[in-house]
């Protein structure tokens, strides 16, 4: 099974996000956008991961200690800015949001789930080039949506999609759909 481990974002910043995807739908259609009830902020994502061994995951993952804390949504930008092909929200939190991503990759490493070997950039990925290819692939219909979307967003004022209060993170399932991918909330570990 396919396992992440992320923060869900509330409401009133997913409706936001919501609002504005669709205001830039209008403008540059034909872009791959994440559907709103699939946002998260991502503290590790596992991959595959034996079904029979989910059980393992639980109680290392509910000794991560740590206190709520706040997350402001805000700025839009692309990995990577010369080649986008990825268009995310910017998030904005204190040493806290990093020290739990690494609580969490600590905690999963001796399960044989790879340690990070980047820095952690936290971001709500809005839309994704369609192609699915490895990067610098030198067929990407998408590259040219992208651009037209990058060039869109760069022309408005950056947008705050508000802040709000992390008091929990959760293990999710993904599985894939025609539709794309649906995210499935597996456990619960509160901070706090």
């Amino acid at each position: 099974m396919r396992l992440f481990i992320a923060l869900d974002i509330d409401d009133h910043i997913r409706r936001r996000l919501a609002d504005y995807v669709a205001r830039l739908n209008s403008l540059v259609p034909n872009v791959k956008w994440v559907r709103p009830e699939s946002l998260h902020v991502t503290l590790k994502f596992i991959g595959e991961f034996p079904e029979a061994r989910l059980g393992e995951l639980t109680p290392v993952l509910s000794t991560i200690s740590g206190q709520p804390f706040n997350l402001s949504f805000r700025t839009a930008g692309f990995f990577t800015p010369r080649s986008p092909r990825i268009f995310w929200a910017g998030i904005e939190a204190g040493h806290e949001l990093k020290a739990l991503a690494a609580a969490v990759d600590q905690a999963v490493t001796p399960l044989g789930i790879a340690k990070e070997d980047r820095d952690f950039a936290p971001h709500l990925t809005l839309a994704r080039s369609g192609s699915g290819r490895p990067h610098g692939a030198a067929s990407d219909r998408n590259k040219p949506v992208m651009y037209g979307l990058q060039a869109r967003v760069e022309a408005m004022p950056p947008p705050d999609f508000g802040t709000m209060t992390a008091r929990e993170f959760f293990l999710y399932q993904s599985k894939t759909a025609p539709t794309g991918a649906v995210y499935t909330k597996l456990e619960r570990f509160p901070l706090g």
